[in-house]
């Protein structure tokens, strides 16, 4: 229950953020296209580490070769040697499958989000003749689910986006699935030679929508097979050709016999799947997975430029790393910023309190008291038989002992006049 709301959660949320790109845009391809290059910015890491463990992967097959032949009698042994090789390298086995596990999900949302709604009759005895939106990712309140709905103003460089080039240059009959029969059934409306009358259409739960919408008997995708269906060729082919370009790039930046037999081949026939499936996807979901790819042969064209994936980024890997062994450099953590904050402050403690100077008059050290010159009192009245100067703050007077009262010198008479 879990992964189906976080999945629905998924294609709940690219719905609306392509509704959204619409409103700015009315233009369904564009927004398909600016869609996807959100996705692959947002999964930039993920697929910049694909490329990277790939590679390195591909790079290490012949090292793992002769492990295998050195120690094919001992399999623990050459277990022990591919992940010691493994740590050398720097390269996680499984780094190259996760990103690839964590993108396919937005492959298969796309294509959710993209096909048009699927409708379904109602159950509700006050609209028996009226059919509900069964699947559905794209805000009922939008413009763009009105027009992916009414199958109108969906069209992009000739082509409409919600039509396959089996069906390009056709009027393609819109089924559905009567749950009374369990049988398939074309939906009545224009198009339909037994049901000519449109049914309405009800939102989700069967509420009313927003706008008026009533059912269509067939997907207009054109009414000659030429020239309509070439741009669908044309787009296939761009699809596909892009596809054998990032795997022909992805080989010429490995070292030679790094593949085997067995990955050439799929890389081989992965392009021609793509191929067959695109046959059958509606035409947005090809222009998405174009656009993808020219993203993905950008990221390995700069990886490559920079130096981080080829022939030689193995080498300089496994350099660096054995370099970090031999110089390891412990990891600065909250935890050792902790332990080491600690041992200071007991380190502080340890140590022994310092002397305080004892209050005896002295001038404190590094200071030196001024000078008042001969046969003046200094300032702050410390000399013996002297008093503080007056007016001098900061200073008490202190009390002469007993039988030693301080007074004032009184000025020497002038000699007296023998003449």
């Amino acid at each position: 229950m879990l992964a189906n709301g976080l999945w629905q959660g998924l294609l709940n949320a690219l719905g609306w953020v392509l509704a959204w790109i619409y409103s700015i845009v009315p233009n369904y391809g564009i927004a398909i296209v600016l869609l996807t290059l959100a996705i692959r910015l947002l999964l930039l890491p993920l697929g910049i580490k694909q490329i990277k463990s790939m590679q390195h992967m591909q790079a290490l097959q012949p090292k793992l070769k002769e492990l295998q032949k050195k120690y094919k009698n001992n399999r623990q042994k050459q277990q022990e040697e591919q992940m010691k090789l493994y740590k050398e390298a720097g390269v996680n086995p499984l780094g190259g499958c996760l990103p690839m596990l964590l993108t396919l999900p937005f492959l298969f949302a796309m294509y959710a989000v993209i096909r048009p709604p699927t409708l379904t009759p109602s159950q509700d005895p006050l609209h028996k003749t009226a059919f509900v939106v069964a699947n559905n990712h794209l805000p009922q309140d939008s413009a763009l689910f009105q027009n992916v709905l009414t199958h109108q103003n969906t069209d992009f460089l000739f082509m409409n986006l919600q039509c396959n080039l089996v069906g390009a240059g056709t009027q393609v009959p819109i089924k559905y699935k009567d749950p009374a029969d369990g049988q398939v059934k074309q939906l009545p409306g224009q198009g339909n030679p037994t049901q000519p009358t449109a049914a309405p259409i009800l939102g989700k739960d069967g509420t009313a929508l927003p706008f008026p919408a009533e059912t269509q008997g067939v997907l207009d995708c054109g009414h000659k097979r030429l020239p309509d269906m070439i741009p669908y060729i044309l787009l296939l082919a761009v699809m596909v050709g892009s596809t054998f370009f990032q795997t022909w790039q992805m080989q010429r930046a490995s070292p030679k016999d790094s593949q085997s037999s067995q990955q050439q081949a799929i890389t081989r026939v992965m392009p021609l799947m793509f191929a067959f499936f695109g046959l059958q996807f509606p035409a947005g979901l090809v222009l998405y997975w174009t656009v993808s790819n020219g993203l993905q042969v950008a990221q390995q064209t700069y990886l490559l430029r920079a130096g981080h994936i080829g022939p030689e980024a193995l080498e300089r890997r496994m350099a660096e790393q054995n370099a970090k062994a031999a110089n390891p450099t412990p990891k600065r953590g909250v935890m050792s910023w902790m332990t080491e904050r600690a041992h200071a402050i007991q380190n502080q403690r340890d140590q022994p309190p310092k002397p305080r100077p004892k209050g005896n008059g002295s001038a404190p050290q590094g200071k030196k008291r001024p000078n008042p010159g001969p046969g003046k009192p200094s300032s702050g009245g410390s000399a013996r038989g002297q008093k503080p100067a007056a007016g001098d703050p900061g200073r008490r007077k202190k009390a002469a002992p007993p039988g030693n009262q301080l007074r004032r010198n009184p000025k020497p008479d002038p000699p007296e006049d023998d003449g």
